[in-house]
């Protein structure tokens, strides 16, 4: 049926915002969409549970990368970051939520923690966040931008592995593009994030916000935050970062990069080795949840995929716009938005939808370079803003520590609003130009 995908969406997204727990709203989008595809309760239950294994190595990853950040966190580098934007940056809202972009953006090219950072980092910042009265919201949409816009435009850490998988995916269409050609063509769906980011940033979420429930923050005193100096433990846990970011760029797998991150901290005696069971524990802690969601979405996507219900949804689209490169654009990235605010993954569509927009791009005169921007724009449109995405889960974790940032109308509809919006006009013109 070619409506179970936006269907199950749509029921995925109802429940969300209804505040059901974003787990059991994902099961119940993959169990109707196998329902609505016509098969059985337990053969959807079998697809499902059967796809969660298509992200194994991605969870492991997670759990990995939270024992790392855990262990950096033991080397009290990330106090030095926390005392100078609490220092410097205190009487700044603007400016705080642009450092605070910028921060993220290094977690997905130059430290390749990806969102294993945010509950360490924004934590201790939620107490001058309410002093300030900086809306959480804005934190939330630069947190976001810079989880995803790095990856989008730059093919390094992980740009690379998201521009690598856009290429095997083309190629395995029969369509060959180099690297530098497909990071060329996501500049301009790219520049559409920047643009979102601004316009949260300086209008949007400029203006001054109480938290609900905050506590009297009164007593806050900057003189109450400890002096830290940069001292061997920083030197080394550097040395730590770049290893892992050279494994990882080598090898290509996260896996082992956070791998060698961790048993770098350990053999420079950053974390002793008796802490090794509660770093890893309170990585899993940090990481556990987020993990867990990825495999169940990873599932709804094997049910979406076994179920024909991806191919449904892109043949009748693709019957119903003929030949104009225009409305053919529009539709692709409207099915490319509905899809990945199902699936959660810009890395987990892309292979999917690759394999339909391929021929359709080709059949209509696309380029391979706008063939390339509207399946990475398609697979980006939907990360921000879908409940089930790490660049939205990311965030809430940090953000909520305190239980104060609702994970739907804090943080995904903001970015949804903010990002998806411009991913998709930006995205829509490079098809049109390149």
């Amino acid at each position: 049926m070619a409506w179970a995908v936006i269907l199950s969406v749509l029921v995925m997204t109802v429940l969300s915002l209804l505040r059901v727990n974003v787990i059991i709203a994902i099961i119940a989008a993959a169990l109707s969409a196998g329902l609505l595809a016509g098969e059985s309760l337990s053969d959807s239950l079998t697809y499902l549970v059967d796809g969660m294994g298509n992200q194994a190595s991605v969870a492991l990853s997670y759990i990995l990368l939270g024992a790392f950040a855990v262990g950096i966190r033991y080397s009290g580098i990330t106090n030095l970051l926390v005392n100078y934007l609490i220092r410097a940056l205190k009487d700044k809202r603007v400016i705080m939520l642009l450092v605070i972009a910028g921060v993220a953006s290094l977690s997905q090219n130059v430290i390749p923690v990806h969102i294993a950072f945010i509950p360490i980092l924004i934590p201790p910042l939620l107490k001058l966040f309410d002093k300030m009265k900086i809306d959480r919201r804005g934190v939330a949409t630069a947190l976001t931008f810079g989880l995803k816009a790095p990856y989008i435009m730059i093919p390094a850490g992980f740009g690379l592995a998201f521009h690598e998988t856009i290429q095997d995916a083309m190629k395995s269409s029969g369509v060959s593009l180099g690297i530098d050609s497909i990071a060329l063509s996501l500049l301009i769906p790219g520049s559409g994030m920047v643009v979102g980011l601004l316009i949260a940033v300086f209008f949007t979420y400029r203006g001054k916000r109480e938290t609900v429930g905050q506590v009297d923050h009164d007593s806050f005193d900057i003189s109450d935050i400890p002096e830290v100096t940069f001292n061997w433990k920083h030197s080394l846990t550097i040395v730590a970062i770049i290893g892992a970011l050279a494994v990882q760029l080598f090898t290509e797998s996260l896996v082992l990069g956070a791998l060698t991150g961790l048993v770098l901290m350990f053999i420079f005696l950053i974390v002793p080795y008796s802490s090794g069971d509660k770093v890893v524990t309170e990585g899993i802690g940090m990481m556990g949840t987020i993990a867990f969601v990825m495999l169940i979405a990873a599932g709804y996507a094997n049910v979406l995929q076994q179920t024909g219900s991806i191919d449904q949804l892109v043949d009748a689209s693709s019957s119903m716009i003929g030949e104009n490169q225009a409305l053919i654009a529009f539709i692709l990235l409207l099915v490319g938005l509905v899809v990945t605010m199902g699936i959660g993954s810009s890395f987990g569509t892309v292979p999917i939808l690759a394999a339909l927009f391929v021929p359709i791009c080709a059949a209509a005169g696309f380029s391979p370079m706008a063939t390339a921007a509207l399946i990475g724009t398609a697979g980006a449109l939907g990360d921000a803003g879908s409940p089930a995405s790490d660049s939205t889960l990311g965030p809430t974790s940090g953000l909520n520590a305190d239980g104060k940032h609702n994970h739907i109308w804090d943080t995904c509809v903001p970015t949804f609003l903010h990002y998806n919006i411009p991913l998709f006009i930006f995205g829509w013109i490079a098809a049109m130009v390149l």
